[in-house]
Formats: structure tokens, C-alpha cells, sequence
């Protein structure tokens, strides 16, 4: 499902960041561990195709994201992807189901109510689908960000700091939500964190582990 062959990214200034070999099978996940200023989002973006490497492959579903174009790339994305940020960027004046009906219009695509509707009700937000985004809880707002993330059916789940800033009941539950969406989705979970509770709550799934190293010179982002 994804596969990391001598990758590594430069930006304008600071140091080259290098990234380990990695080879993942359909069913398998990743765990980016590592403080701040690791290179963890770095890496996520780079699978997510919205930074392009200074060199070696990046081999997702059996397409490397080096040989598309910007266009493609976007398509590619749109198709197989779903992101789950640290934080949601929400229309503040819309409601939590146009909030997600807007990801389609965003996308030039159909709203697919039904879809809306089904995530709504298996993630237990059909109750607050007429509320604004800032009449949510931390954990609220998670399920939403996991809901906009999964509308389209991805490929492959990338979550940015899932647990930061919630309680330790909050991170079991998103940590769940995250297996089973990823499970019953068939996609890739990535998972990156600097957070302790979430290796020991992954421990024994089929999640492998990539520790990144803090960089000198100023770190990685």
C-alpha cells in the first residue's frame, strides 16, 4: 500500500530531513513518533502529495507521487485520500452538516447527503448536525474532523496529532474511531504523534512504528 524508498526533503532553509525505508501492506498502518520538530508533519505531507521530495519514491496503492502532476496529484488526492488535522477549519457560519456538504462543493462534486447522513449517525453527531462548529467540544469536533475526512471513502487516513489536548477517555475513544473507520474503510491508517498514550493504545495492531529523530539546526516541521 505505501512504500518510502530513500526519501528525503530539504526545504529552503534548515537541514535535510531523511526518512527510513518503509514498506506497508494493504491492512497495515504507520505510527510517526517524535517531539515537535521532528519531521512528522513533513512526512505527512509528502504521502499526502502537498510537498514534493528532494529525492527517492514515495509509492502509494501502487502510484508514485513523484511522476504526477500538480493537476493529478490534486485529483489523486481528492480520490484517495482523507486527512484528519490537529485542528478543524470550519465555516464558522455554517452548521456541522453543510460543513461537510461544503467538502463536496469544494471538490466540484455533488453533495452526497446519504453519505453526510450515514457518517453523521455512525459517528453519534446526528444530534449536533445543526450546530456551529464553535458549539463543539474537543471531542465533538474530533468526530467531525474524522467525518469530513472519511466522506469519500479513502484510500488512505492521515491523522495529524489526533489525541493533542484531550482528556485520556477522549483519546481512547478517538484512537478507536480511527481503527474502525480505517478498518471497515480498508485504508491505510498514519497516525502522527508525540503522544505516549497512543503507542501504548495501538500496541498489538498491525501498526509499524517509524521514531523520528529531533533534527539540529533548528528541526523540521
Amino acid at each position: 500500500m505505501i512504500e518510502l524508498q530513500g526519501l528525503s526533503h530539504r526545504y529552503a532553509t534548515g537541514p535535510e530531513i531523511r526518512f527510513a525505508d518503509l514498506a506497508l501492506a494493504p491492512g497495515e498502518g504507520l505510527l510517526l513518533r517524535g517531539t515537535s520538530g521532528s519531521g512528522k508533519s513533513t512526512l505527512l505531507a509528502l504521502l499526502a502529495g502537498l510537498l514534493s521530495a528532494s529525492s527517492g519514491r514515495i509509492v502509494v496503492g501502487g502510484i508514485e507521487l513523484g511522476g504526477l502532476s500538480a493537476r493529478q496529484r490534486d485529483a489523486w488526492r481528492g480520490a484517495n485520500l482523507g486527512f484528519v488535522p490537529q485542528r478543524l477549519h470550519l465555516s464558522a457560519a455554517l452548521s456541522v452538516g453543510d460543513n461537510l456538504g461544503l467538502s463536496y462543493a469544494a471538490a466540484g462534486l455533488p453533495v452526497d447527503a446519504a453519505r453526510v447522513d450515514e457518517l453523521l449517525q455512525r459517528l453519534g453527531l446526528a444530534e449536533l448536525a445543526h450546530r456551529k462548529p464553535h458549539q463543539l467540544s474537543l471531542g465533538q469536533a474530533q468526530r467531525v474532523a474524522l467525518a469530513r475526512a472519511l466522506l469519500r471513502r479513502p484510500r488512505l487516513l492521515l491523522a495529524d496529532e489526533p489525541t493533542a489536548n484531550l482528556d485520556d477517555e477522549a483519546c481512547a475513544a478517538g484512537l478507536s474511531l480511527l481503527q474502525q473507520a480505517a478498518a471497515e474503510q480498508g485504508a491505510c491508517l498514519v497516525i502522527a504523534t508525540h503522544d505516549s498514550r497512543v503507542v501504548q493504545a495501538l500496541e498489538g495492531a498491525r501498526m509499524h512504528l517509524m521514531a523520528l529523530p529531533r533534527l539540529a539546526a533548528g528541526g523540521a516541521r
